[in-house]
């Protein structure tokens, strides 16, 4: 069974002060890469969650085969987001085994990483989740198996998937994500760029 990705990209990046959705990396807009990059990597479907600057990010957005959702209670932190990724989802992909969580502002995200976390999330025998490792902490992109989507969805306020990771419903496995801890906050974090 396919594995889903949603991309969460539904803040204000007030912190940095413009949409990072639409800071240039390699000549694309990292929402257009986060895309391509969950594409690329075989999860299907493809959701982007967007809120704050929404039109503007929509405008400037390579869908290709993506599926875009307007979160309105964006201002209400990042689980609306994951709420309505999943709504969605049960929608489009309802026998998706799982989903894959991810942001767009890692730099240093890769393909090739999130298709190992697809390859590890389907050899595991019994519903694991598989979350990337980085810096001495556990975060996203992560695969949630199925039977986890009922916590992603208890989630509340500001508490995105990463709260899930620090006390696992489920069995948890990881992968080493090099540069993972690398985003894309405040304004010196946009040397990363470069």
């Amino acid at each position: 069974m396919p594995v889903a990705a949603i991309v969460l990209a539904a803040g204000a990046s007030r912190r940095l002060g413009r949409p990072k959705q639409l800071l240039m990396l390699a000549g694309e807009t990292m929402i257009s890469r986060a895309v391509r990059l969950a594409s690329e990597s075989g999860a299907s479907p493809v959701i982007v969650v967007l809120g704050a600057h929404h039109e503007l990010i929509r405008e400037a957005l390579a869908m290709g085969s993506a599926t875009s959702v307007l979160n309105g209670a964006w201002e209400q932190g990042i689980s609306t987001s994951i709420h309505a990724g999943l709504a969605v989802l049960e929608d489009t992909a309802p026998r998706c085994s799982g989903v894959l969580i991810l942001g767009c502002d890692q730099p240093r995200l890769t393909a090739s990483h999130l298709h190992a976390l697809l390859e590890v999330f389907a050899e595991q025998v019994t519903p694991t989740i598989v979350a990337s490792a980085y810096a001495g902490v556990l975060g996203t992109p992560a695969v949630f198996p199925r039977e986890v989507f009922p916590d992603l969805r208890a989630l509340g306020g500001d508490k995105g998937a990463r709260a899930l990771l620090m006390q696992p419903p489920r069995p948890l496995v990881t992968l080493p994500f090099p540069g993972g801890e690398i985003d894309l906050d405040l304004p010196p974090d946009l040397v990363h760029l470069g």
